[in-house]
């Protein structure tokens, strides 16, 4: 008659112990995967992208809002992805810690490229990670990007935007924001979010900060192994529709020589898919990649006449199953697939 009475304390213990990890938000499923490496058992972080939606400009429901104004942590890439994000976050979750990844000492930082075919130093040269000025970094019109959908727009043949976005004037001069496909700012950021974590919730700070270091020690050995599979096709020139990449291509040396849209995945004028059309058929382009999420008929307009292969690469894994192992899979499968159409 005893066991009863006894079970009850030991449940709110277990309640109680439970309700002292973090409520933790993340931006977008490369994010939420490192975030679910660090947390590991003790919980689950919640994403407010949802896969197949554009980080550039996105609408949340309600349920996420309501993460947002619940969350004691959030990890998000920062204002030169999602500008729009700002606001729910000083509104919903002003006294959450609120980590902006790109600002986070020891990331690798790289500047937009605007012009639509690349020079030949592009990828292949290593920037040293650096601080970089705030107020530099916010130096632009925050409403530019607010309701682009790169992840939603279709585009005609002709390059433009049939949801009529071709108006919007983006500013497209600083930050890159996909600095996540360099797997040495995804070890950086494991440890800033071990870190914040461990100060948010002590008594399993060291739970954080191992689950980190094995995530980083498992990250070291993939650059390894992508290196390996990269290496043989480093020097083929290929074409990427949209400026995504840069990071991943010069963390491995890649020959990136121009994109057919810009790094906001913006519809490119018909000066910039002729200038792309003339760089495939006179330097030997090997492939085109195009995202899932874009009219193929664009990209068959482009590479017209040529003998370059496509494939398929996406910067966000959309169609990959979120959680801890999402990040290592992007990272492989964009590796796997720029191999073979390239070789």
């Amino acid at each position: 008659m005893m066991k009863p009475a006894l079970a009850l304390p030991l449940i709110v213990l277990a309640q109680a112990a439970h309700a002292e990890v973090p409520k933790v938000v993340t931006d977008i499923a490369p994010i939420q995967s490192l975030a679910a490496q660090v947390m590991g058992d003790l919980g689950s972080p919640s994403m407010i992208v949802e896969p197949g939606a554009s980080p550039h400009g996105y609408s949340m429901r309600p349920s996420q809002a309501k993460a947002l104004d619940q969350a004691d942590v959030v990890f998000w890439v920062g204002h030169p992805l999602a500008p729009w994000l700002e606001a729910p976050l000083e509104r919903l979750a002003g006294k959450a810690v609120s980590i902006e990844l790109l600002e986070v000492d020891g990331t690798v930082e790289r500047q937009f490229r605007e012009t639509a075919v690349f020079a030949a130093e592009d990828g292949h040269e290593e920037h040293d990670a650096h601080d970089h000025d705030k107020a530099d970094e916010h130096d632009h019109d925050h409403d530019a990007h607010d309701g682009h959908a790169e992840a939603e727009t279709d585009h005609d043949a002709q390059g433009e935007d049939v949801h009529g976005h071709e108006g919007h004037d983006h500013d497209h001069n600083g930050l890159d924001p996909h600095a996540w496909l360099d797997p040495q700012n995804g070890k950086v950021w494991l440890g800033a979010m071990a870190a914040a974590l461990a100060e948010a919730d002590p008594e399993h700070a060291d739970i954080y900060r191992s689950n980190a270091k094995a995530a980083q020690d498992d990250l070291d050995q993939q650059i390894g192994r992508i290196q390996a599979v990269l290496e043989p096709v480093a020097d083929k020139p290929f074409v990427v529709f949209h400026d995504a990449y840069q990071y991943f291509e010069a963390r491995f040396g890649l020959r990136a020589s121009g994109a057919i849209s810009l790094s906001d995945a913006t519809a490119p004028s018909p000066a910039r898919i002729m200038e792309i059309r003339d760089e495939i058929h006179e330097h030997g382009v090997v492939c085109v990649f195009s995202e899932p999420q874009f009219n193929p008929g664009l990209v068959a307009t482009v590479f017209e006449g040529s003998d370059a292969r496509t494939a398929v690469i996406d910067p966000l894994g959309t169609k990959l199953e979120t959680g801890p192992a999402l990040y290592g899979t992007l990272l492989d499968e964009l590796a796997g697939t720029m191999a073979e159409c390239l070789k």
